[in-house]
């Protein structure tokens, strides 16, 4: 696989080429926004053995993203049964899970890694009876935190295209790791612009939720107008995630024309 290298406008281009597609079929990606924060809700209903299940099935999950966009770059409706069928091959399951258990693997020992040089710090945070000290707690987990995202930064490199390259070209999981990290290395510029763009998106929004605050409106009828706006704000970002691999790995993007 030949990885394009992009300039750092494409980063930007990736979220408006996302946002095309969402206008194309609003509906559909509505509801798989609606889906996901369903899923990762459910998630949080089982302390740690739900989140790593969540982690476990994300590349599944983001190979039914991509695919969605895909039919929806080529005209094609996303009816209903639409959205499971790229997970009805059973080889393609079976590679995408065995990825999702090795993202799950770099993502525990990315956090044992991030954690462990900080362990003095954290157990000091405990008294002798067992009681915890909540703001020297904090204090001590910001280390980690710091720590554990850098390292996801390249955990992220790794996993970003594996989906699409094991579900699409059909490449060895150690082949599509490799290939996902020269592609995002390539173009580590975009990447930076477009994380930096959804960043400010994302503050951009909370801004306005706490501007409307201050202007009298109680939190909970903020956060029920915000709602649909962070469900299409979401959508958008999953939409985003085609053309970022098919400019890196295609010739022409459907959604330009």
């Amino acid at each position: 696989m030949q990885a394009a290298t992009l300039p750092i406008t494409s980063g930007w281009l990736w979220i408006q080429d996302g946002f095309r597609l969402f206008k194309r079929q609003p509906m559909a990606m509505f509801f798989w926004s609606l889906m996901t924060g369903f899923l990762i809700t459910v998630s949080y209903l089982i302390p740690l053995f739900g989140q790593m299940l969540l982690i476990a099935c994300t590349p599944m999950l983001t190979f039914v993203t991509l695919s969605a966009c895909r039919n929806i770059a080529s005209g094609k409706p996303m009816l209903l049964p639409m959205w499971l069928e790229p997970l009805r091959d059973r080889e393609t399951r079976r590679r995408l899970l065995a990825l999702g258990l090795a993202y799950l693997v770099f993502c525990l020992v990315g956090g044992f890694i991030a954690t462990l040089p900080f362990l003095d710090s954290l157990m000091s945070a405990i008294n002798v009876n067992g009681a915890i000290d909540e703001v020297a707690l904090v204090t001590a987990m910001r280390g980690p935190f710091i720590t554990f995202g850098l390292l996801y930064v390249l955990i992220s490199a790794l996993f970003w295209h594996a989906p699409a390259l094991i579900g699409w070209h059909r490449i060895k999981m150690s082949q599509a790791l490799f290939f996902s990290m020269v592609a995002c290395w390539r173009n580590k510029l975009p990447f930076l612009a477009y994380g930096a763009s959804w960043a400010a998106i994302f503050f951009a929004i909370q801004m306005a939720g706490s501007f409307v605050v201050a202007l009298g409106i109680s939190p909970g009828a903020v956060q029920v107008l915000l709602t649909p706006v962070n469900i299409i704000v979401a959508a958008v970002l999953y939409c985003s995630f085609y053309p970022a691999y098919y400019s890196v790995f295609g010739v022409n993007y459907a959604a330009e024309n």
